[in-house]
Parts: structure tokens; C-alpha cells; sequence
């Protein structure tokens, strides 16, 4: 994507938020984890789970975002997270793990109406 960006929500164990905008989502949330920038704020305070991301086809549509989200009342954030990711997951824990192969027998046959 390169024009494009992502908006996206980290939180901590605490559900401490982070709001951020990027153009290589897993790039930028693997510095997070390892904590690349020790006296950051999501260093500091153990944000390092993607929780929501949002993609744009053009950075400056992701940087809008981001300022809008960050305006945003805590309990506003929390909703907009709660409505794609009820449990909080760690969107990014199966980045580069192995993948099973694809089995076409586990695809069901279209409905016919």
C-alpha cells in the first residue's frame, strides 16, 4: 500500500488506549512490541496489543482518522473497538505464524434459491 495507511488502536493488559497512523501496519506494530522507542508512551505503559485498525487507500484519509479517533471520548473508542473485537483479541498474535493449507472439501457449496 503505497499510498495508503492504517488508523489503528493499541491497548494494554489495563485496556490503556494508544491511537496511531501508519503506513506499514506491521512494521509499526512490531516496533511496539519490541519496544523500539523505550521512553514512548506505549512503552511505558505496556500498550502493545492491536486491537482495531481501520485501512485507507490514501495516508492523509488515515491521518484524518487518527485525529478524529483521538478526539474521541474514551467510552466512544471503547465502542468503536467492542464492535469489531468484543474479546479485545490481539488482532496481530497470527502475524507470520504458518497458515494451514487450503482445503477446497472445507468450502460449502453455493445455495440455490
Amino acid at each position: 500500500m503505497p499510498d495508503g495507511g492504517y488508523v489503528y488502536i493499541l491497548s494494554s493488559k489495563g485496556k490503556r488506549l494508544y491511537a496511531g497512523v501508519t503506513s506499514q501496519l506491521l512494521l509499526r506494530v512490531t516496533e511496539h512490541k519490541k519496544r523500539t522507542h523505550p521512553d514512548s508512551f506505549t512503552a511505558r505503559y505496556d500498550i502493545d496489543s492491536l486491537v482495531y485498525f481501520e485501512v485507507f487507500a490514501l495516508i492523509s484519509e488515515a491521518i484524518a482518522r487518527e485525529s478524529a479517533i483521538k478526539s474521541m471520548r474514551r467510552l466512544d473508542k471503547i465502542k468503536l473497538i467492542v464492535a469489531s473485537n468484543p474479546t479485545w483479541r490481539d488482532l496481530s498474535e497470527d502475524w507470520n505464524k504458518p497458515m494451514a493449507p487450503f482445503d477446497p472439501a472445507k468450502l460449502r457449496p453455493p445455495t440455490t434459491f
